[in-house]
């Protein structure tokens, strides 16, 4: 088979967070946007004006039998990823589909079985382990910075769940969620903690509606104990905010505790070290581009799937592997709905 030296990415979905998929398409050169889909024309003409996407489509079967695209990015709402991607495995065209990657565990376990029967490629763009200070701090962990893991604790302050408006300046959907915190924005960090501590034994969650303007759940506090004996806690408010200067950058802030000592992340995306025994903290310096969201995690999430491609990178996130995180995320409602912990390798979820 020849490889490729270049990519043909076909996109569908024109959403509010699609801008910055096409911005980072745009900017890694061994790309070519060659088609765009939409139910609407209007928005899809606008982004094809701006990144010069030549072909416009409203049928996606018929944008993919008549390009013939070498990648395909879904960047829909999770009501539409089943059809979407089913087309692309029926083709053997790669894709990379938006998370939540299905409404429901079950829709998410039979795609997966359907991928994994035709031996596709499909990778989740789950893009916050991508986010550069938790490359760095992985970088450090692995470094053994802190010796014996104890704990790791994440607290989402994002602010922007007050009031009867809500999220609607971006996404307002969000409203009429009947699952929120967990399925939309928990389901991020269930996977930085495992890109950070590993897999995931158990679960305990207690989740609540603070804003009655809203469907679904906005807070909560999800507890998590790690196949390697250590534990997490993501204590989770949308209506609260924190310190920073952009409270979108990392939405909240986060500590690792361990034998040699503790890391803090904190809004600003600074990371330091108090190691045992010391009351003064190191700042960690690392460098990190602020680029449209999360510290170009998206370019970098991009850019991780084309070197895969194209140069035969280990890829992360595929479809397989996201399974586990949405796996989490289901564990969470039902423990909060029955009040009981919930263990996930009885359930099958090891990996």
């Amino acid at each position: 088979m020849k490889q490729l030296q270049s990519l043909k990415v076909a996109t569908v979905g024109t959403g509010y967070f699609s801008r910055f998929q096409y911005s980072a398409w745009a900017r890694i050169p061994e790309v070519e946007l060659v088609a765009i889909c939409n139910r609407t024309i209007e928005p899809a003409q606008e982004l094809a004006n701006k990144y010069q996407i030549k072909s416009i489509y409203q049928d996606f079967d018929k944008m993919l039998d008549e390009v013939q695209p070498d990648l395909v990015d879904i960047i829909t709402p999770p009501i539409t990823h089943q059809p979407y991607v089913q087309s692309c495995v029926e083709r053997k065209i790669p894709a990379i589909c938006q998370k939540p990657f299905t409404p429901s565990l079950k829709e998410a376990t039979d795609l997966v079985r359907l991928i994994e029967e035709n031996k596709a490629k499909i990778v989740i763009h789950e893009n916050f382990r991508f986010q550069p200070w938790y490359i760095k701090i992985k970088e450090l962990l692995t470094q053994d910075v802190l010796g014996e893991l104890y704990q790791i604790s994440y607290a989402l302050r994002p602010g922007d769940g007050q009031g009867i408006d809500a999220y609607m300046e971006r996404q307002p959907y969000f409203q009429q969620m009947d699952r929120l915190l967990v399925h939309e924005t928990a389901v991020h960090l269930i996977d930085v903690f495992r890109y950070l501590f590993g897999d995931i034994k158990s679960i305990y969650a207690d989740l609540r509606r603070l804003n009655p303007v809203i469907k679904g759940e906005d807070a909560g506090i999800i507890i998590f104990d790690f196949l390697n004996g250590s534990r997490g806690v993501f204590d989770g408010n949308r209506l609260s905010d924190h310190k920073a200067k952009n409270r979108r950058l990392t939405m909240g802030e986060m500590r690792i505790e361990g034998a040699k000592g503790t890391l803090f992340l904190n809004g600003d995306a600074e990371i330091s070290l108090r190691k045992h025994g010391d009351n003064e903290e190191e700042k960690i310096l690392y460098s990190w581009v602020d680029c449209d969201f999360g510290g170009d995690c998206v370019y970098n999430l991009q850019r991780h799937v084309v070197d895969h491609l194209l140069y035969d990178k280990e890829v992360m996130n595929t479809a397989s592997e996201y399974l586990l995180n949405v796996q989490a995320a289901e564990a969470a409602y039902q423990s909060n709905d029955k009040g009981r912990c919930f263990n996930l390798i009885d359930s099958g979820n090891k990996s």
